[in-house]
């Protein structure tokens, strides 16, 4: 395991950093203040979905805040039901034997003996039940500290004063239009923190892109003023593990310098910026072509040159889209690149299309992968592509000199398409795609890019 991190005493981590109990307490008060909250009323936190990042998520403030009981209660909602596999099962009684605070933690708690029934296979697991003891059904190798699980969405989200979304984009609005139900007789306004990447494309009145945070504000009828996005290069696992990471919460002044402050903690920096929608698509945009990444390093045997000419002509096109998408597109060049690196190094996309490419994964098993979770960046292919092919917003080509729609100026994404979504051609085209003679230099696509008058606000749905 990558930088695992034992606790000791008086709250210091082996790797130097400090724990400060009173310096939590007093963020803890000051967001309590600033929402309004009375003494003898926790602060309810609610984490839905229980996937790598959500349950991480939920776990550091627990680990944070968690001792402050009759000041906020922190639980985390997913559904019931997903049973562990014998495979699993074996693998995470590995793991609890490996580790000792966790072994010693579940012979304490009396937990330990299902985990020995379910490795003998006499006993079936849930991933809820697994959940309570901190063990993310996605994440099995790196324990967390125990969660308190809520099966029951109603329950878990009637009076919560922060709702963390944890959720897939392809699952979002459907489970957000139900907790609009719960929430119609509430007299006060939660807050929501997405930490989820992906889009949606719709082309009613215009082409543009649709969000998660979007997708929560259209469900519940929310302002957005409430609704946050919060994401960074970072890996769920590493940052349990007291890795330094750093991320970015995104949305309205009224909220946003509060729980960046609330969330920092002294190895997971957390800034603020006012620019939303544009950040939390460069989230979905890198996923896009991690997956192609992993297709190039499984299809040359971790070719360094091959990765090398992907990632010019990869970074070229997200250059391209960005200037689309952004007025002023440079501010975003090094947040988006780290969040690229970061995931061509260990995310599960570029994982999922090594996997693909090998043969050890196929379409037809879909992208909700056991043991990963979903992979976003399938659903991100689809929109993207969906969207660039408008002819509305086309683009003048540099050496037809006609118009033309952006994505024929995309032949990463156009390959991954026809990989991905329509089925027709085999991993094996990304490389074919790479090899073309004809494909133009990645400076030229930049070029283009740079232009005048090529930003188009539309697609953010902005006027």
């Amino acid at each position: 395991m990558v930088g695992s991190v034992e606790r000791v005493n008086h709250g210091v981590y082996s790797n130097g950093l400090i724990q400060n109990g009173n310096c939590s307490e007093e963020k803890l008060d000051q967001l309590r203040e600033v929402l309004g909250k009375s003494k003898g009323d926790p602060l309810r936190i609610v984490g839905i979905g229980a996937g790598a990042w959500g349950s991480v998520f939920a776990a550091l403030l627990q680990d944070s805040y968690g001792q402050f009981r009759e000041k906020v209660q922190v639980r985390i909602w997913r559904r019931p039901g997903r049973a562990v596999d014998k495979s699993t099962a074996e693998h995470l009684f590995e793991v609890i034997n490996s580790r000792e605070d966790v072994l010693r933690r579940l012979i304490r708690r009396c937990a330990y003996l299902k985990y020995v029934e379910a490795r003998l296979g006499d006993r079936t697991l849930y991933a809820d039940e697994i959940l309570k003891d901190g063990f993310c059904l996605n994440m099995i190798d790196t324990p967390l500290c125990p969660l308190k699980v809520v099966t029951n969405l109603q329950e878990a989200v009637w009076d919560a004063d922060i709702v963390i979304n944890g959720l897939p984009s392809t699952e979002t609005r459907d489970v957000f239009e139900e907790i609009s139900h719960y929430w119609k007789e509430r007299i006060t306004t939660p807050i929501i923190i997405s930490l989820t990447k992906g889009i949606e494309a719709a082309l009613d009145p215009v082409p543009h892109i649709i969000t998660p945070t979007q997708m929560i504000n259209l469900a519940t009828g929310i302002s957005m003023e409430n609704i946050l996005y919060l994401g960074g290069p970072n890996i769920a696992s590493e940052i349990y593990n007291k890795e330094y990471a750093n991320a970015r919460i995104c949305g309205s002044s009224k909220f946003r310098k509060h729980l960046a402050r609330f969330l920092r903690q002294p190895h997971f920096i957390v800034w603020d910026n006012s620019d939303l929608v544009t950040h939390e698509v460069m989230g979905g945009l890198k996923n896009v072509y991690a997956i192609g990444a992993g297709m190039v390093a499984a299809l040359t045997k971790e070719s360094a040159t091959s990765k090398s000419v992907y990632f010019a002509h990869c970074t070229s096109e997200m250059i391209f889209i960005t200037h689309l998408l952004a007025e002023e597109p440079e501010k975003l060049a090094g947040p988006l690149l780290a969040d690229t690196y970061v995931t061509l190094l260990k995310g599960r996309n570029a994982w999922y299309g090594q996997m693909l490419a090998k043969g050890e994964l196929n379409l037809d098993m879909g992208d909700n992968i056991s043991g990963k979770g979903t992979i976003q960046g399938v659903s991100a292919i689809e929109a993207f592509y969906e969207l660039l092919s408008q002819f509305s917003l086309s683009v003048l080509h540099p050496e037809e000199q006609k118009p033309v729609a952006p994505v024929q100026l995309c032949p990463i994404l156009k390959t991954l398409y026809k990989i991905l979504i329509v089925r027709e051609q085999s991993a094996e085209a990304i490389l074919q795609a790479l090899r073309d003679e004809t494909l133009h230099d990645p400076r030229e696509r930049i070029e283009i890019a740079q232009s005048l008058a090529f930003y188009r606000p539309s697609l953010l749905g902005q006027p």
